[in-house]
């Protein structure tokens, strides 16, 4: 990357790191994603229960590989063979979790995280539950507004989860959502009825934190995950 959209990415960077922080949420700036996975061991300790969210920034960070580690006790919500009941057990099982490690749809510089979910696990137990929260995200999850996080999902988070998931939805087909811009009346402006696969159930905006420290942002300075 030119070294000037270098400095302005960083700078953009700091603001939100430093909103996060008036948040009540930790946060941290990894200059890729090589320094993840030693940024997570010096956060974990040995003996941790981890619980994940579902993630393809995990997996490209090399986090989801750590934490099948022998040193901490893993809630595998992907476990081979394991059934729809047990996968349920896994979401619940999360509430109870030392670490729920997870990503985030979009980050907005003014400290807000926000999530769209279809089963809602993920943004379930990142409200409540675990201990603690640590959040890994690629820089180009950062949006100015709330308005600008409801088209990034709508452009690029919901269409690539469809299609991994492998959901006939018309974002699929299309590449971006039926409605495809956020209406101010209406957060993600989809008409009742008429995209019956979908994963953009519920809409969460985490704001200022009670519990200080509960939740660790580490944004990754490449584009990672969706």
């Amino acid at each position: 990357m030119d070294a000037n959209r270098n400095k302005i990415k960083e700078m953009m960077i700091a603001r939100t790191i430093g909103k996060l922080k008036k948040n009540n949420m930790d946060a941290a700036y990894l200059p890729g994603m090589l320094d993840v996975v030693p940024m997570l061991r010096s956060l974990l300790e040995e003996g941790d229960t981890i619980a994940l969210g579902g993630s393809m920034t995990l997996t490209e960070t090399g986090a989801l590989r750590l934490v099948h580690s022998s040193d901490y006790h893993l809630i595998d919500r992907y476990a081979p063979g394991i059934t729809p009941e047990q996968t349920r057990q896994a979401f619940i099982d999360a509430f109870s979790a030392d670490v729920f490690l997870t990503s985030v749809n979009a980050i907005t510089e003014h400290g807000e995280l926000y999530n769209v979910d279809g089963t809602s696990n993920r943004a379930a137990a990142m409200l409540f539950g675990p201990k603690r929260v640590i959040v890994v995200a690629g820089w180009q999850k950062i949006v100015p507004t709330l308005r600008d996080a409801v088209d990034r999902v709508k452009h690029i988070a919901a269409p690539a989860n469809s299609l991994r998931l492998e959901k006939d939805t018309p974002c699929v087909k299309s590449g971006h959502c039926i409605a495809p811009f956020c209406d101010e009346r209406n957060l993600m402006s989809i008409t009742p009825g008429t995209c019956e696969q979908t994963i953009c159930s519920n809409m969460v905006v985490m704001g200022r934190q009670k519990d200080v420290g509960r939740i660790m942002v580490l944004i990754v300075g490449e584009a990672v995950g969706y």
